[in-house]
């Protein structure tokens, strides 16, 4: 074997591991539990209860990630039936901002696909899905709505 050939088979394998870890990596973002609850106000409380009853579905937290490039939404799945409609891949999830009404999407990464489940799922488990922040736009203490298909999550506060 010579020199390019080596190089090129370090390469190759080097390609293989790194999708690999960013495959755990977002098994790890859609899998892990997260205890602390999304800010809404007092009077969205009673709204917020309406929408898990009706989906299935509890928001846990919006925060920035990586560096604030990336939104993670995280959620809590309390009827795994009701919330099956909001896992199909034909469904765009997207993000707005809602002082500026700028749109927000779900990125899908060559090798590791889009950044959310479309698995079936489970019931009492939480899921996170990341949207992309170019130029940081959405920053810590933004409302924002997320929007999966006909779900709305509105008026959460990013931390």
């Amino acid at each position: 074997m010579g020199a390019q050939e080596g190089s090129e088979a370090i390469l190759n394998l080097a390609k293989k591991v790194f999708t690999i870890i960013a495959a755990f990596i977002l098994l790890g973002i859609c899998y892990a539990a997260d205890a602390g609850e999304v800010d809404t106000p007092e009077s969205d409380s009673a709204v917020t209860a309406q929408m898990e009853k009706k989906w299935g579905v509890r928001p846990l937290s919006i925060r920035q990630t990586a560096d604030g490039h990336m939104i993670d939404f995280r959620y809590r799945i309390t009827d795994a039936e009701k919330a099956s409609a909001l896992f199909s891949p034909t469904i765009k999830p997207i993000l707005i901002d809602e002082d500026t009404g700028a749109v927000m999407a779900v990125p899908t990464v060559p090798k590791v696909g889009s950044m959310r489940s479309t698995r079936k799922p489970l019931q009492d488990r939480s899921y996170a899905m990341l949207f992309a922040n170019p130029q940081k736009h959405i920053k810590p203490g933004h409302r924002v709505t997320v929007v999966i298909g006909d779900y709305r999550a509105e008026h959460l506060v990013v931390e």
